[in-house]
């Protein structure tokens, strides 16, 4: 049972008890009263009502303070049960008084009946909120340690999630070092190999090929100015044809969407004339059924936009659809 069930049972508990307790007050006024008239001179008869109002006023003290120490988890001591078992006897007495003194039985068990079902039911409350108090500190003190689990296994898994996470920066850091370090070793080694081979070539070519290497160099300079004067020359024609096919794009694009956007309002505007009230010309009822079918309407909206059959539509919306659906078109019109 969880909080929730013992909080409205001891609702529950509350009100039976306190409806317990006002019809035993109702039924006690009523009893001792006429009894209280009668033993009471003639011109104090009127304050026959008074004494059965402060008994039943201290029975209720006692069960609201009872109810509240109950629920803090104290006890009054020995007078608060002196005072519950006192008022009870009294209620009993004075209910029971009036059939006693003419030795009715019957009278003293029928009137004994509400005050004892107060006095048990006093009892019975207060043991059953003690016990109630008792269960939700259990329970309180239950989800407070499940709770604290809870949050220390968070508190764990977060730590294990960083460590891991750092543990994960610091490899993947040692592998990109060493990956680097192996990188820039091969290449040490590549050029160092490169250099030496420069060198031994030019050591050995420098005396007979100087001037052929200077007219050479001298050509591939040239060369290499035609080259760059060719690619350059290239490549603003490249950008010159590729910015003129964007301007032919860009304004392609505008014009298909200014169609795109016309037909929008035609179409809206033919389909927003609402259901036709006598069949429209056959041209006028065509731009219909093409607006109704770009805009994704059933056949026979369309039909009644038009004032055409839906037979005569299905056909029509065969046609934008292509021949490949119109037998199904026509099955669904027939439908």
């Amino acid at each position: 049972m969880n909080g929730v069930q013992i909080r409205s049972a001891e609702r529950a508990l509350s009100v039976g008890t306190w409806l317990i307790v006002s019809g035993a007050m109702l039924y006690s006024i009523l009893t001792v009263t006429p009894l209280m008239a009668s033993h009471s001179p003639h011109r104090w008869a009127w304050t026959a009502p008074i004494l059965p109002l402060v008994v039943d006023a201290a029975v209720v003290i006692v069960v609201r303070m009872d109810s509240v120490l109950a629920r803090l988890g104290g006890r009054g001591g020995r007078w608060p049960v002196a005072l519950r078992w006192m008022t009870g006897a009294m209620t009993l007495a004075l209910n029971t008084a009036d059939s006693a003194l003419r030795r009715d039985l019957v009278g003293v068990a029928v009137h004994a009946v509400a005050p004892l079902l107060l006095i048990v039911t006093a009892e019975t409350g207060l043991a059953y909120r003690r016990a109630i108090t008792t269960a939700l500190v259990a329970l309180e003190e239950r989800q407070r340690a499940e709770r604290e689990l809870r949050e220390l296994a968070e508190e764990e898994r977060a730590e294990r999630a960083v460590r891991r996470a750092r543990e994960e920066r610091e490899h993947a850091a040692l592998m990109a070092r060493e990956q680097r370090d192996h990188e820039a070793a091969l290449a040490r080694e590549t050029a160092e190999r490169e250099e030496r081979r420069l060198r031994e070539e030019r050591e050995q070519q420098a005396a007979r090929e100087a001037a052929e290497r200077e007219a050479r160099e001298q050509r591939e300079r040239e060369r290499e100015q035609r080259e760059r004067d060719r690619e350059r020359a290239e490549h603003e024609a490249a950008e010159q044809a590729e910015r003129e096919r964007r301007a032919r794009d860009q304004a392609r694009l505008r014009e298909q969407a200014e169609r795109e956007q016309r037909a929008e309002r035609e179409r809206a505007a033919l389909l927003e004339r609402g259901p036709a009230e006598t069949k429209l010309p056959e041209e006028e009822a065509r731009a219909i059924v093409s607006a109704a079918f770009g805009a994704g309407l059933p056949v026979r909206a369309a039909a009644e936009l038009c004032g055409w059959s839906v037979g005569w539509v299905s056909g029509r919306y065969a046609e934008h659809r292509g021949p490949a659906t119109d037998g199904a078109e026509l099955a669904i019109a027939s439908r």
